[in-house]
């Protein structure tokens, strides 16, 4: 289990290219096309890395995917500052590869607040992540 944890970790740490500008890799994991899951994770981290105010968390993104993403070229993750209020914080991100938009994050941070909770409880039966095959075993079989 640690060993995937550190890989996420590892694959979320953007290199800081210059203000407001990121780069992000991709596993060598023989993919055709970048997960999109990974995308939109490193772009919330752009998105995040660009907020001054440590007590603003994300409460809302929407992501859209534009076209494919190569996993043989690194990411470049180009952050808008749209605002910077006093309890809110906008960021818009665009993934770029080959000079063209791949995908778009818009995100909204806000600082906590009590408010209503609408979290269901986790169900005590599924198995530990750490026991799941990884995505190269599950794609054995289809070889």
């Amino acid at each position: 289990m640690q060993t995937a944890l550190d890989n996420l970790v590892t694959l979320l740490d953007l290199e800081v290219i210059e203000v407001n500008l990121f780069r992000g890799r991709s596993p060598d994991e023989n993919r055709q096309r970048v997960f999109g899951g990974q995308v939109a994770g490193q772009a919330l981290v752009a998105a995040t890395r660009t907020i001054d105010e440590p007590d603003r968390f994300v409460h809302s993104l929407h992501a859209y995917f534009l076209r494919p993403g190569d996993p043989t070229t690194p990411i470049v993750y180009e952050v808008d500052r749209i605002r910077d209020g006093r309890s809110f914080t906008t960021r818009r991100v665009v993934a770029i590869q080959h000079g063209r938009a791949i995908f778009n994050l818009q995100a909204s941070f806000h600082i906590h607040e009590p408010g209503p909770d609408h979290q269901l409880v986790m169900p005590g039966n599924l198995p530990a992540p750490e026991t799941l095959p990884d995505f190269k075993s599950r794609m054995a079989p289809y070889k």
